[in-house]
């Protein structure tokens, strides 16, 4: 009989309640972070200081105690037009300060680095295969991508984001805003119209290096509170055309036709 049980009990997939506490989050979080080659070596060690900051800041970890669990999964990874190798931190649970730190020295860790080109769409991927398998169940699962320009490499970004959204994700966007970019009307809105998608997605604009880590740190209290400010961008039905998705690829292609 108990045998019985044990076979219903894997076909059904039910898991064991210990072994469900065991694994159950508020959030599951990728850290998805742009390193592409637009930016230069002190913009991304500026990039990286921030994200170090805010992870040991009291605001992140007051946020995660917050929780109806209390403790969060958190993974990253560096990418441009492709993940960068040996960038991926796997999945570690924070709960405590020591946690945190612990997490923040890891990335400190990495060495500071350039890639080609701008893949959006591999980023997002990325993050849905982490999370898809992460060995932990999070309330609401979140890819947190980090980027300063429009997808120009690897598949169209759209609709990787929606199967993301479509399998109950949510994404949102840091758009850096630091120098003009290619996107016409602004990367905030590219980000809002092309990038984030889900429940309450939202996209922060950092438009002054300095401002960096305060950014970071408001994004990862908000997305592991559940909480999101109002809309960054709000474009009105009718109004306006919708942001070209692909004015990356085709911005790249007519670079290489001259």
């Amino acid at each position: 009989m108990l045998t019985s049980l044990a076979v219903l009990m894997g076909l059904s997939g039910v898991v064991p309640t210990a072994q469900a506490a065991a694994n159950e989050v508020d959030v599951t979080l990728v850290l998805a972070v742009d390193t592409s080659r637009s930016m230069d070596f002190e913009e991304i060690g500026i990039q990286r200081d921030g994200y170090v900051e805010a992870l040991k800041h009291k605001e992140f970890i007051d946020a995660v105690k917050g929780g109806l669990t209390g403790r969060i999964a958190i993974s990253y990874f560096e990418w441009a037009g492709y993940v960068v190798q040996g960038s991926v931190i796997d999945w570690q649970v924070i709960a405590t300060e020591q946690d945190a730190i612990a997490f923040a020295d890891k990335v400190d860790a990495r060495p500071i680095g350039t890639q080609r080109r701008t893949s959006i769409s591999t980023a997002i991927a990325q993050g849905v295969s982490m999370i898809i398998s992460s060995p932990f169940r999070g309330r609401r699962e979140v890819i947190d991508v980090s980027g300063d320009g429009p997808n120009n490499s690897g598949n169209p970004v759209t609709p990787v984001r929606d199967k993301a959204v479509a399998s109950g994700m949510v994404i949102n966007g840091l758009a850096l805003m630091l120098r003009p970019s290619d996107a016409p009307d602004g990367l905030d809105k590219y980000y809002a119209d092309c990038v984030i998608g889900g429940p309450g997605a939202f996209v922060l604009p950092v438009r002054k290096i300095e401002d960096f880590a305060v950014a970071v740190r408001r994004k990862l209290v908000m997305e592991i509170s559940g909480l999101s400010p109002p809309a960054t961008v709000q474009p009105i039905a009718g109004a306006e055309p919708a942001t070209d998705c692909l004015i990356g690829e085709k911005q790249w292609r007519d670079m290489f036709d001259r």
